[in-house]
């Protein structure tokens, strides 16, 4: 083998290239890695970590409503969105710090600067627009992840993405989300949980495309009884106007105007692979810029992989981490690994949230046609009898009739993603209603109705929805 300073050089150090990094480590592999902001990546830095902080600040407003019904009052409570984001940063900065930690105990080298590509073994490395030095390796991961996409429209440069979105000075008493993802609804139920009037756009019929249908009509419902906007079936946003008083003046393709104090885009994002030297090194990339692999992460250059984020594939924090390991397993640990992308369980931090795992409805119907029982449980819970709120939760349980698999477990309502991560774990083994049927509820709980959901809905209502 050539000698190169490293057996492994990761770009981007983010949560798959830092897991890619210390387990390739532990395999005995020289590895370095290249990060032109902060170690964390999206998620811990401008992503998932940050976000749900915010999801719990803007959910204490309504605890204190329920809390009077439960004897308790609290007056003259408010909200003070800079202190919110500096105690944010101070847990961000921690886990920079073990993030840093990390690669240190690892006997990973971090380089601090931009990395492209020179060729398939050689990476530059530049900080403030200059080289700063060169290295070498046998493999080289990509693990750059993704970016928010936006618009080129007039007026673009005072939007705001959800980078933004966790270091804005002042808190927005008005806020226009475009977008109908897991993202723009989080965010949509943040801002509103905090107190701003919450408009959302959308030009497609429902929010949360892709996510089974009972769902997304429970959630909209939902987030529209708290106050929250929701427009579908609009035009898009055409441009964007600061006016003199300092608000924004926003103008749809219709000619629709909104006045607002900000505007957010979360309308996907887009794998950040530019500028990396990619395609002069030869590595094949599809029309967004996803870097194409197989099965065992190699671009169309043998010694160059890419996982997570930037091959555009499931983005999901845990699904990088688990490419990460399957990567490094093959790689470098002997034992050639594959991942399983199938029945990964997943949560939308909306109020209520989300929780899913599985095949949605559709999918199920598209796959086994009309071999599948629907059971639903729709109630308003426990803690909201006492506490006054119309907020109900949606349980739903797909079932394939001729094997009695259940398929796909979908719910909305408190603590969603905390109950869908132990069903998934059944799902995953392929759990049988019958298995469900036979599992002990734990009473009184939301979570019990997974378990005694007895009388599928009946076939000719399933048709008619």
């Amino acid at each position: 083998m050539a000698d190169y300073d490293y057996d492994l050089f990761i770009i981007g150090a983010g949560s798959g290239g830092v897991r890619a990094a210390r387990m390739a480590t532990s395999h005995g592999a020289r590895v370095g890695i290249a990060e032109d902001s902060r170690v964390g990546g999206t998620c811990v830095i401008r992503g998932c970590v940050p976000k749900k902080l915010l999801v719990y600040a803007s959910g204490f407003a309504e605890e204190f409503e329920w809390a009077r019904g439960y004897g308790w009052t609290l007056e003259g409570a408010t909200f003070d969105w800079p202190t919110l984001i500096a105690n944010k940063d101070k847990e961000i900065d921690r886990l920079n710090g073990l993030y840093l930690q990390t690669l240190k105990n690892n006997n990973v080298v971090l380089h601090e600067a931009r990395a492209s590509l020179v060729d398939a073994h050689t990476i530059a490395l530049t900080k403030d627009g200059a080289e700063v030095g060169r290295v070498t390796a046998d493999k080289i991961l990509v693990a750059t992840g993704g970016w928010p996409a936006m618009p080129e429209i007039p007026g673009i440069e005072h939007a705001i993405t959800s980078n933004e979105a966790f270091d804005l000075p002042e808190f927005p008493q008005r806020i226009l989300i475009a977008g109908a993802g897991y993202i723009a609804v989080e965010f949509a139920c943040i801002f509103n949980g905090m107190g701003a009037q919450v408009i959302q756009l959308y030009r497609g019929e429902q929010i949360l495309r892709g996510f089974d249908r009972d769902i997304r009509d429970t959630v909209a419902t939902e987030m529209r009884k708290k106050g929250i906007d929701i427009r579908v079936n609009c035009s898009i946003i055409a441009r964007i106007d600061r006016q003199a008083d300092g608000s924004l003046l926003v103008t749809q393709e219709d000619g629709t105007t909104i006045e607002t104090d900000a505007v957010m885009f979360a309308i996907g994002r887009d794998p950040k692979s530019s500028g990396m030297g990619l395609a002069e090194a030869g590595v094949a990339m599809d029309d967004i810029g996803a870097i194409i692999i197989d099965d065992d992460f190699r671009t169309s250059v043998p010694n160059i992989f890419a996982l997570g984020d930037v091959t555009h594939r499931i983005q999901l924090t845990p699904v990088a981490i688990a490419e990460a390991m399957a990567f490094t397993a093959t790689q470098f640990g002997g034992q050639p690994t594959s991942m399983d992308y199938r029945d990964i369980p997943t949560a939308v931090f909306t109020q209520p949230p989300i929780g899913t795992c599985g095949m949605t409805e559709e999918e199920a119907r598209e796959r086994h046609g009309d071999e599948i029982d629907i059971y639903k449980a729709d109630f308003r819970p426990m803690i909201h009898t006492l506490g006054g709120s119309n907020e109900r939760t949606l349980m739903k349980l797909i079932v394939d009739t001729r094997t009695d698999r259940v398929l796909g477990a979908h719910m909305v309502g408190h603590d969603a993603g905390e109950i869908i991560q132990g069903i998934g774990i059944a799902i995953k083994c392929g759990a049988t209603k019958a298995q469900f049927d036979a599992t002990v509820a734990i009473h009184p709980t939301a979570a019990e109705e997974f378990v005694t959901m007895r009388t599928p809905v009946p076939r000719l209502k399933q048709a008619a929805e």
